[in-house]
């Protein structure tokens, strides 16, 4: 690969879903960029193609912290920007790691507007991966979209009323919904979907593609706190024609 940044979407977690794209980017770097909430603990997308990277390879560890305040959020984008960016002026060929989707709910996106906007000569492209969502529902068999469906991807709200807007909106607009980053919110998720009658048209998924994940009716998991990387899939209604 000559000098400049690819950035990578690495799948939810079963190194069997990377592209072609991606092994073939990974394999042929000189530096593996691999996100780390906190210096010294492992990177997700790191194990999650570690496969392909091998000892000859440089791995950079990029941190960026898990918290809401926006300084130190936008003081990692930017220290990940100029750090892959000088390992690309001295002539090296950089990959940097993101779990799932390179360009959805990703930090990796930050990271490259950052880029693009404090070292705008920096060659780059994006390799796209495929979503925990759409994993879950290809183990489940379950359509995320059928003929005039919409599909409505979102972080789940952390309020009731919120909620209710946004299943209300599905439901007008003939939407499947998908709640990312379930999470804690599921405590109080789970009785709100009964109150409304539609607890039984939702799927859980959990950890998708690692090895303890879990696929499961939503009425079947307990209403308690779930582990960050879970998500539900909502279907109200079905198209009228159907085999």
């Amino acid at each position: 690969m000559s000098p400049g940044l690819t950035v990578v979407g690495v799948g939810p977690g079963d190194p069997d879903l990377l592209t072609v794209a991606a092994v073939r980017s990974i394999e042929t770097a000189d530096v593996i960029a691999c996100p780390v909430t906190q210096i010294g603990a492992s990177s997700m997308a790191a194990t999650i193609a570690h496969r392909w990277i091998s000892s000859h390879q440089t791995v950079m560890p990029l941190l960026f912290p898990m918290v809401e305040e926006d300084a130190p959020r936008r003081q990692a984008w930017h220290a990940a920007a100029d750090a892959l960016a000088e390992a690309i002026a001295s002539g090296q060929s950089v990959v940097l790691l993101c779990e799932g989707d390179a360009s959805l709910f990703a930090t990796s996106s930050y990271v490259l507007l950052a880029m693009q906007q404090r070292h705008p000569a920096c060659r780059w492209r994006v390799i796209p991966g495929i979503t925990s969502f759409s994993a879950a529902a290809a183990a489940m068999g379950w359509p995320l979209a059928l003929q005039q469906d919409q599909l409505l991807v979102t972080p789940c709200p952390s309020k009731e009323v919120e909620l209710d807007a946004l299943l209300d909106r599905a439901e007008q607009d003939r939407s499947v919904l998908v709640l990312l980053k379930l999470g804690r919110r599921w405590q109080w998720v789970k009785p709100r979907l009964e109150v409304r009658g539609i607890l039984e048209r939702a799927l859980f998924a959990e950890r998708v593609g690692w090895p303890d994940q879990e696929l499961a009716p939503a009425a079947d998991v307990p209403a308690v706190e779930r582990p960050y990387f879970s998500l539900l899939l909502v279907r109200q209604s079905w198209p009228s024609v159907l085999p």
